[in-house]
């Protein structure tokens, strides 16, 4: 058995780490918004910056009340971003450089619009499978809200539907 105190210390210990929030970075194509093309194009100047990753911010399909971390769909991009192609494409070329990336993955920063949050929505009845909460966070005195939700699912049950939804009456 391996000594883990051993090992080296994973790469992101000492790693330097290079955050880009895409809607501000760099527009390809001049509708005023940045995207994946953006970032692409930009690889180089990162890349000389002698960092190890890039983190990048919510990219997910989502109906931006909360710019990008309220997320409608975790398995596809937000279409101001560009596209799954223009993600692939933007991998290839940050692994490339010899870059990792990172991608902010906020669960519990789901969208009022989530499937999975709408089925949780749908009935007071709902079965508790999941431990999905179809809570709305309510207005604090003071703090703006946004279009986000708060919601829990139990490890290995990602199928969304109103037979393994827990809804919270509100």
């Amino acid at each position: 058995m391996t000594d883990p105190h051993s090992d080296p210390a994973p790469w992101w210990r000492g790693g330097t780490i290079y955050q880009i929030y895409p809607r501000s970075f760099q527009d390809s194509d001049g509708d005023g918004i940045g995207d994946l093309q953006g970032i692409e194009h930009r690889l180089d100047h990162v890349a000389s910056l002698g960092v190890d990753a890039i983190w990048l911010s919510p990219i997910f399909p989502s109906p931006m009340a909360d710019f990008g971390y309220d997320i409608a769909d975790y398995c596809g991009i937000e279409p101001l971003f560009g596209d799954m192609a223009a993600f692939d494409a933007l991998l290839a070329a940050i692994h490339a450089r010899g870059l990792k990336l990172l991608l902010d993955f906020v669960p519990n920063h789901s969208s009022t619009a989530h499937p999975w949050f709408v089925a949780s929505r749908s009935s007071r009845d709902a079965r508790s499978a999941t431990g999905i909460s179809g809570a709305i966070p309510r207005p604090v005195a003071g703090r703006p809200t946004t279009g986000s939700a708060t919601w829990a699912v139990r490890p290995g049950n990602m199928t969304p539907g109103p037979d393994n939804i827990t809804s919270t009456p509100s």
